[in-house]
């Protein structure tokens, strides 16, 4: 039976992720890993995608980098979070997320209770989206990598969130690169 599906750089649009959306809601094929990155599926797929996975039962990695899922995207995937309890890896480097689609993941991983790797890397994401998250993930007792590498945080700040980081248990593994500006 299928169990890894790796449509990598495809360019399935959000069209492509309705298809694959419905299939996920329906359980029926055993996927536990999905690979989406670079597949330009946008907001619309984005929700659609999210609403099945607030419902499946077999995920447990996915990948969406390159997507441009924006901070509307990550609000929908935020949602289906907040019920999904199968997912353990979750990849949202390189789509343009801000603080305010950080504040959605933010409040949902204070509820979500399986989620133990979480890639953030080369979006939007400023001092204090990052700084909420860190704050949220004070209560969450799953979490133990997170990469926030090359957001548009300065030097102090990044340390200074480093500190805050290093307080959750949980933590084990945190990348926080950051650009080097002269």
């Amino acid at each position: 039976a299928l169990s890894i599906l790796n449509l990598y750089n495809n360019y399935i649009g959000s069209t492509g992720a309705r298809y694959l959306a419905e299939i996920l809601r329906a359980n029926k094929v055993k996927l536990t890993v999905l690979h989406l990155g670079s597949n330009r599926i946008g907001i619309e797929g984005t929700r659609d995608l999210a609403i099945a996975i607030g419902k499946n039962t077999t995920l447990t990695i996915l990948n969406l980098e390159r997507n441009q899922l924006l901070n509307e995207g990550v609000e929908h995937l935020a949602d289906a979070l907040k019920n999904n309890t199968t997912l353990v890896t979750l990849h949202l480097g390189e789509n343009n997320i801000g603080n305010a689609g950080i504040e959605c993941l933010a409040q949902a991983l204070k509820i979500n209770n399986t989620l133990t790797t979480l890639t953030l890397d080369h979006n939007r994401i400023q001092f204090q989206g990052a700084l909420d998250l860190a704050n949220a993930l004070q209560n969450n007792k799953t979490l133990k990598s997170l990469d926030l590498d090359y957001n548009e945080m300065a030097a102090e700040e990044a340390q200074y969130l480093a500190r805050e980081l290093r307080k959750i248990k949980t933590l084990t593994t945190i990348n926080l690169e950051i650009y080097h500006i002269e």
